[in-house]
């Protein structure tokens, strides 16, 4: 451990000397304070202590056990188990928070409130309108406002998005998540709360449109009222839906996603080592010309191209992304608008499991009503009809 404590110091020591200019004063440098240590907020300590243009000077957190393990990391950090004493500080310019779901409004509040710039993990609040007034607050106080939506700093998303921006895969149809294992269990909150937040985020930047609907299904086995497993479908204004799949009780572990575009279709299987994307070049193209069936839809089945996408932590993004954004004064990518728009759909997925299923339209939005969408589908199937009479009066493959 005395090893660990010195090269703590010596990283440090030499982290402080790359960012010192010639008069030995640091400048541009972010002073941070992490709010929780414990299953997650003890890798924020990791990567903040790490990042570059910025200053661990504070840990917090009422269980003085954790402190001490980080405290023996690393020793050069203040640790406090009072918040307001870290928000008192004048010298703190940042505040990571990394606590219960349930703390997350009134910390984040306070911490606006005291002057600094604020990071909150997934989900950002419970309610719609909590995140809306942390929203407000910040843009009263001129803070920077950062929910901790991991994936959309992974390397492989970031990579998808860009196929998506360029057209490699055409207009994106719709997409569909995996996020299953066995366990952890958890006791304050459903699989939806505790896992949904990061496919959702994901699914609204890679679709860059706006959700209009959420029916989600689920079912309680372990706990009363407690969702193990949870289906959901989210419909977006354009046309896109997404469905997902969580569960913390499966035999698998899956982290995938899969992404079905106009011309090419696409995997991410964050489990994978090494090969995390492939690109199928496979779809399903419909010739409004055709004179039999069998023409006017046809499957093209192409390649496989597994690129190479460059490996990097995507927590370590994040963080460096909320110091680039404080010191640089630049937008947030994952903001607090990221983050209402998730707790929004989250609510309304709530809803639609406590009440058999039923579809929750999102406020601010009108969505398709089952009349619509009965006489949707009964057009589609008048114009697959007719296309079949017009086939079969040429080839006699269908009869009526």
């Amino acid at each position: 451990m005395v090893g660990k404590v010195e090269a703590a110091f010596c990283f440090l020591r030499l982290q402080r000397f790359l960012l010192k200019g010639d008069n030995g004063v640091s400048k541009d440098i972010l002073n941070v304070a992490i709010v929780g240590t414990g299953y997650w907020g003890k890798n924020l300590v990791r990567n903040f202590a790490k990042a570059r243009r910025c200053s661990l000077k504070y840990v917090c957190d009422q269980n003085e056990k954790l402190l001490a393990v980080q405290k023996e990391t690393f020793p050069f950090i203040a640790t406090s188990t009072n918040l307001e004493e870290v928000l008192r500080d004048s010298e703190i310019d940042a505040v990571a928070i990394a606590t219960d779901a349930t703390t997350h409004f009134e910390m984040a509040k306070n911490s606006i409130m005291a002057g600094k710039h604020t990071y909150v993990e997934k989900p950002l609040t419970l309610k719609a309108s909590e995140a809306k007034a942390l929203i407000d607050l910040a843009k009263r106080k001129r803070i920077k406002l950062m929910v901790g939506h991991l994936l959309e700093y992974h390397p492989a998303v970031t990579y998808i998005k860009d196929l998506i921006e360029n057209g490699e895969i055409g207009k994106p149809l719709y997409m569909y998540t995996q996020r299953l294992n066995l366990g952890i269990v958890r006791q304050d909150e459903n699989t939806w709360w505790s896992l949904a937040p990061h496919d959702i985020s994901v699914i609204c930047y890679l679709f860059g449109s706006e959700p209009v609907s959420v029916t989600a299904r689920g079912q309680c086995y372990l706990q009363t009222d407690i969702e193990d497993v949870v289906f959901a479908t989210i419909d977006f204004a354009d046309g896109k839906f997404a469905s997902i799949h969580c569960s913390w009780l499966d035999p698998h572990k899956i982290r995938k996603m899969t992404i079905v575009g106009s011309k090419k279709m696409v995997t991410f299987d964050d489990m994978e080592p090494t090969e995390k994307i492939r690109m199928y070049d496979k779809t399903a193209e419909i010739n409004h010309e055709a004179n039999t069936f069998a023409e006017f839809i046809s499957l093209r089945f192409g390649n496989i191209l597994i690129p190479e996408v460059k490996s990097e932590e995507p927590l370590a993004k994040e963080c460096a992304h909320f110091i680039d954004c404080i010191l640089d004064d630049k937008p947030v990518l994952s903001d607090g608008n990221d983050g209402l728009r998730v707790v929004q759909i989250l609510e309304a997925g709530q809803k639609s499991l406590k009440n058999n299923s039923i579809p929750v339209n999102l406020g601010g939005f009108e969505c398709l009503n089952r009349r619509k969408r009965d006489i949707l589908s009964m057009n589609q199937r008048t114009s697959i009809k007719t296309v079949k009479s017009a086939a079969g009066q040429k080839s006699g493959i269908f009869h009526t």
